[in-house]
């Protein structure tokens, strides 16, 4: 995951664990190599959520779903292979309605449920950053990270210089943002408009269904096409300019108040504003387990066998630079069993409210990057947050299943509500 002298063993199922990515550094190593080291909570995955009251399944069986059984370590125990705390596994029910990120947010976000028939969302851990699951390398070392990857000699905010710093280069020349903490409009207008697409030459999200196929004359279908998307690049720790620069707006989380409703539809829960959101606002970035696309395949083809299905999204967007991507390096966020609000915003084909923008902070490697959700236009109180999640409906083996769509638009994509 991060840069490790002695990497974890990752291939024992007893010593599986998950990492938060944080923005706070370590002190040097014996090597004198400087590492990117976030406040490491090591957190035992149950088979199952374990706020759900769920029993540990044995040893032996503890790969369900990606997790496995939580170690017999206290809190403050601190694990032997390595030097990381390790956290007690939650307890009481499942969600606080007050509040479903029981306080690893900025601000409280209630579940509403105006049925009066006490249903609550499945059982899930809250987390404000992405982890990662087993296989999911994400190399955050701060040798990788040179001067044309920050901007070092800044100071103060960013936005206020007349001149762009080397990250307003990233983004393309200038900030995607303005001084309120919006999306500049030029810059919205261009993520809004038609999106191109590119075309893999071996396409890794189109190979790996052969590697989970059980018909040997299995074939790699021709890519379908991933849309060319703009990337943010946000200022971070390693940068000179203060905390409170203009150019980090992701990276401070949630700060707009919402609600998790349960939809008067068939659509099941939903997210939604409870204030009035202005054009251009960051609501949420989508958070969850980091996985390579092959684990990923093979969880859904778990869950589907047991009449579940996961919460993914492809981290494609720079898919373009590569003519062929290996499976391990093609990643993608799960918020199946552990996630944030972002897992609730429901789909909506074609003229969604919310558009989703990869942001690049700790890493200039564009494989992996936070998928940013922002307003497309005036959003009203009470009013659903919706984005349109890209489905193939004639695609079957999709790892986001593709279900009856009820999204209601007049631009509907689902042959089927014809």
């Amino acid at each position: 995951v991060f840069f490790f002298q002695n990497p974890p063993a990752y291939n024992d199922a007893h010593n599986k664990s998950i990492i938060e990515l944080d923005y706070t550094y370590s002190e040097p190593r014996e090597s004198g190599m400087l590492q990117i080291v976030p406040a490491m909570d090591f957190l035992p995955k149950p088979s199952v959520p374990n706020q759900a009251g769920s029993s540990c399944m044995p040893p032996n069986n503890s790969m369900i779903h990606g997790g496995i059984c939580p170690s017999s370590a206290t809190a403050g125990e601190q694990s032997s292979s390595s030097n990381m705390l390790v956290i007690a596994k939650p307890k009481g029910p499942a969600h606080d309605v007050n509040d479903i990120t029981k306080g690893e947010e900025h601000v409280r976000i209630p579940i509403i449920n105006e049925g009066g028939n006490g249903i609550l969302p499945p059982p899930f851990h809250y987390i404000p950053r992405n982890i990662t699951f087993q296989n999911a390398y994400v190399s955050l070392s701060l040798a990788r990270i040179g001067d044309d990857n920050c901007c070092s000699d800044c100071f103060g905010d960013c936005l206020a210089e007349p001149i762009p710093c080397a990250c307003a280069a990233e983004t393309g020349g200038d900030f995607a943002y303005t001084r309120d903490g919006l999306l500049k409009e030029e810059f919205l207008n261009s993520c809004l408009s038609v999106l191109p697409k590119f075309y893999c030459k071996i396409c890794s999200r189109e190979r790996v269904k052969i590697v989970n196929s059980e018909s040997p004359n299995a074939k790699v279908n021709p890519c379908k096409g991933h849309p060319i998307r703009k990337f943010i690049k946000e200022c971070w720790s390693k940068c000179g300019c203060a905390r409170n620069c203009g150019n980090r707006v992701v990276q401070r989380g949630i700060s707009r108040h919402l609600q998790v409703f349960l939809t008067p539809g068939e659509k099941g829960w939903g997210l939604r504003a409870a204030e009035e959101l202005p054009w251009g606002a960051f609501i949420c970035e989508y958070v969850g387990e980091i996985l390579t696309n092959n684990e990923l395949y093979e969880r859904n083809n778990q869950m589907v066998s047991n009449g579940k299905h996961t919460y993914p999204t492809l981290l494609d967007a720079d898919w373009v630079t590569e003519d062929v991507l290996e499976d391990d390096h093609a990643l993608c966020l799960d918020g199946t069993f552990y996630g944030n609000v972002a897992r609730f915003i429901n789909h909506r084909c074609s003229d969604a409210n919310l558009i989703v923008i990869p942001v690049e902070i700790e890493t200039p490697d564009h494989h992996y990057y936070h998928p940013a959700f922002f307003t497309t236009r005036q959003i009203k109180p009470f009013e659903e947050l919706i984005w349109d999640y890209g489905l193939d409906f004639d695609d079957v083996n999709h790892p986001v299943e593709a279900f009856k769509c009820c999204c209601g638009s007049e631009f509907c994509q689902d042959k089927r509500n014809i």
